[in-house]
């Protein structure tokens, strides 16, 4: 069998419960594994497959590899890899009472002690902060939380609300000591939901290859990472092409034992007087960022989804030029720029087989 998946930016509301969610994606397609047969004699064996839900996304984790474990081990070996997403957003999540970054950003200016894996995670947002000299910034929570993106509905905040959120927005201020993190304003706040997602997809696959699983692949919402491959062949992911009201892809590329993260602005945004704004904003003005992309895929070996998030986001802020040539410098990352006018810019190792 060879696999073929589709990579969406999946978000939806906290209101709506799961089971009724799940229900609608499977209906609607909108998560879609298709399993190709290929003709031969070999045992068959069906895929396992399981859902959740964690940091506003359907999580999925399907199995292929069933030569050393039952159906029920491979559940079991699924949900214990689930029950880490669970710590993860209880440690990561922003909005998550008692989280490490939820005592952060309600400590007023203290010093929190923190878990071993948030200060990874907050180390990594830094480092991409940096890289870019803040134009991707960790502490932009206070303006996140002057926009509501549950609402397609919901109006852009009011200038002067927003005016008095950007004053709390700067990276320089997250102070890391050891293991206890503290802000230089009382009110500044982290978000790392720009690269927490990538961080749990790496500790998920490197968890199931511990259990000897040797097929398998993690999706959460724009984060793809693939355990092996399919049968000695390459997962077939295909790449969404924005705005489409059908799920129609842009092309797709092979993926073995790597993963790709996409980030994009077409999945989470409101809508008012006719123009949409979506929800990765400007780190100096706390509006959504202005570039010539709509969506890019970041590429990588295995256990570098956490990087891949990073730097799907920082490429969509920086444009197409100047993440083409910032992906150009680094070694073992690969990138597809979807551009507002429809062009595919990539760099020269990303392959990709257009539709």
């Amino acid at each position: 069998m060879s696999a073929f998946f589709i990579i969406l930016n999946i978000y939806t509301p906290e209101r709506i419960h799961m089971k009724k969610l799940i229900k609608m994606l499977t209906a609607a397609a909108v998560l879609t594994v298709m399993i190709i047969p290929q003709t031969g004699c070999g045992k068959k064996t069906e895929p396992v497959t399981k859902e959740s839900f964690y940091f506003d996304t359907v999580c999925q984790v399907t199995v292929y590899d069933m030569k050393n474990m039952s159906e029920d081990n491979a559940k079991d070996v699924i949900d214990k890899a689930f029950s880490r997403c669970e710590k993860y957003e209880k440690l990561l999540s922003k909005t998550k009472r008692g989280s490490d970054i939820y005592k952060i950003n309600h400590a007023a200016g203290k010093a929190v002690q923190c878990d071993g894996i948030t200060i990874e995670v907050i180390k990594k947002g830094l480092e991409y902060s940096k890289l870019t000299n803040g134009k991707f910034d960790i502490t932009i929570g206070k303006a996140q939380d002057t926009w509501d993106f549950h609402n397609h509905k919901s109006k852009p905040p009011a200038k002067e609300k927003l005016a008095k959120a950007m004053k709390y927005v700067d990276y320089k201020q997250v102070r890391v000591n050891g293991n206890k993190v503290q802000m230089g304003t009382s009110k500044g706040e982290i978000d790392l939901g720009a690269v927490a997602k990538g961080y749990i997809a790496d500790g998920i696959a490197k968890y199931l290859k511990e259990q000897g699983v040797t097929s398998a692949i993690i999706s959460l919402g724009g984060n793809i990472e693939c355990v092996g491959n399919k049968g000695g062949k390459p997962f077939n992911i295909g790449i969404e092409k924005p705005f489409s009201e059908r799920s129609d892809i842009v092309g797709a590329c092979d993926v073995d034992n790597e993963t790709i993260v996409t980030s994009g602005i077409y999945e989470r945004y409101i809508k008012y007087k006719g123009k949409k704004y979506h929800h990765i904003l400007d780190s100096k003005t706390g509006m959504p960022v202005e570039s010539d992309v709509v969506g890019v895929s970041i590429k990588s070996d295995f256990g570098h989804s956490g990087d891949c998030d990073g730097l799907s986001t920082t490429c969509l802020i920086l444009g197409s030029k100047e993440g083409k040539r910032l992906i150009e410098k680094m070694k073992g990352y690969e990138a597809l720029f979807i551009l507002k006018n429809g062009k595919l810019v990539r760099t020269k190792g990303f392959e990709l087989k257009e539709e």
